[in-house]
């Protein structure tokens, strides 16, 4: 297909985890090139060159359904050579697929469907470098994100495993919010154990390990442990278990 010499052109990228697909089309939709590449510096660069060349010195418009994640390195690169780069969400090229032929979902057909809403929508927000505060804030808070996640996994793990052998101290504490009683678990697991330990040591002990509100933290355990007398199969392994969870 012949390319009109200095006319603007659209490039369509749709970004995945180890490769993107990119599709360019022309002033009238015409697709002058659809290419899977991967998501590898070197590669990048070849194809921004590729399209930068299929231009002729006209403008290119850039559009990509993700602005960060997989799509990281390209929006990078793409920025760093003075490219346009608009960003469309993900939600907008499946809401605008059913105007466009073809059936199914392929990554070039969202390719192209990207690359032709860049060419008639007006609205599109632009992608600009990343603020390197904001980028490493994302990051942290995504850190975090998982962090309190594999806390509460870990809380219900620990909770379910107390269930199975010892309910009355399932139930006597909250132990997502509880650091004093997480302490407990460490040294005192069952019924038994806590009413040899008796009121007075179990306190002690919990002070010396600055357990906070010891006296009712001990209190509390205690008439847990007077509630249950039975010894239910499989507590002396789960008892472990729970020790190692509550550390």
């Amino acid at each position: 297909m012949e390319v009109v010499v200095g006319q603007q052109l659209w490039a369509g990228v749709d970004a995945g985890k180890s490769e993107h697909h990119c599709v360019v089309i022309d002033g009238d939709g015409q697709r002058l090139l659809s290419q899977r590449v991967a998501n590898d510096e070197t590669v990048l660069l070849e194809l921004i060159q590729a399209v930068i060349t299929l231009a002729d010195g006209g403008d290119v418009t850039w559009a990509i359904d993700l602005n960060h994640g997989g799509a990281a390195l390209l929006i990078t690169l793409l920025i760093t050579h003075e490219q346009r780069l608009l960003y469309i969400p993900g939600r907008t090229v499946y809401h605008a697929s059913g105007g466009y032929r073809g059936d199914g979902k392929t990554d070039a057909k969202d390719a192209a469907i990207i690359a032709d809403q860049a060419r008639m929508r007006r609205d599109l927000q632009p992608l600009r470098a990343g603020d390197e505060i904001a980028v490493d804030l994302r990051i942290l808070t995504a850190r975090r994100i998982d962090l309190v996640a594999d806390r509460t996994r870990a809380i219900n793990r620990l909770r379910a495993q107390l269930l199975e052998y010892f309910p009355a101290l399932e139930r006597a504490f909250d132990y997502g919010h509880s650091k004093a009683a997480l302490i407990l678990l460490t040294g005192y697991q069952t019924p038994d154990a806590l009413r040899r330990a008796g009121v007075a040591r179990l306190e002690a002990w919990l002070r010396k390990r600055k357990a906070y509100n010891a006296t009712a933290v001990a209190a509390t355990a205690i008439a847990a442990a007077n509630a249950q007398h039975s010894t239910v199969p499989g507590q002396q392994i789960a008892a472990a278990m729970v020790a190692l969870a509550g550390r």
